[in-house]
């Protein structure tokens, strides 16, 4: 009988990982099973599960990875010289990420992240970097704001920008005119009204 093949556990993370993103790229993550994942890399789904704990574990990796992608894609947006301008394209690129990778997307938000330990730290450090530079950017364009109010703030545009993300990629905006209406024009209707209000709220001119 061949022996297993042998791997070291950051190599045979590397590849699971690697089997994830292959998978999510066609198909849901619904479709992902442990065994499927064992197959594709070559080794024993005991062995997944002794490194990773369990298979809930293994996907709270993958959407660690996906929030490293997501933040990847905003990074570059932070050298907009107008603070308005950064949160217009920080909306785009969230869509842009969604509709890119929508079943990436999907896992963050249709399985429950992690509730402890070293996972949920990692995934709150950058989920918090994420809605910093959300923050930062409102406090700049209104400095006005107080930490708390940007916080709210912040939360408030996200889960906007979030709704309008689900319901572009479920196709349900609607029509006008028999076309439909597109995510982009919605964003920037969104995002061009709530800081019209930020600006006649502060007096900036």
């Amino acid at each position: 009988m061949a022996r297993p093949r042998q791997h070291a556990p950051e190599a045979l993370h590397a590849q699971v990982m690697s089997a994830c993103d292959a998978w999510l790229q066609e198909r849901p993550v619904h479709t992902l099973s442990l065994r499927s994942l064992a197959r594709d890399v070559g080794c024993a789904p005991s062995t997944l599960l002794k490194l990773y704990g369990s298979f809930g574990n293994l996907l709270q990796h993958v959407n660690i990875e996906s929030l490293a992608s997501l933040r990847a894609a905003i990074d570059p947006l932070l050298d907009e010289a107008a603070p308005d301008d950064r949160i217009k394209a920080l909306a785009r690129a969230y869509w842009e990420f969604a509709r890119r990778e929508p079943f990436r997307w999907q896992l963050m938000f249709d399985y429950p992240l992690a509730q402890e330990g070293e996972l949920d730290q990692r995934q709150n450090d950058m989920i918090e970097a994420l809605f910093l530079r959300v923050e930062s950017t409102l406090k700049e364009y209104q400095p006005t704001l107080d930490d708390l109010e940007a916080r709210r703030l912040g939360r408030t545009l996200w889960g906007s920008v979030h709704g309008l993300v689900q319901l572009g990629l479920n196709e349900r905006l609607g029509y006008w005119q028999s076309e439909p209406l597109e995510v982009e024009e919605l964003l920037d209707k969104l995002l061009t009204t709530l800081l019209a209000g930020l600006r006649a709220g502060s007096g900036i001119s």
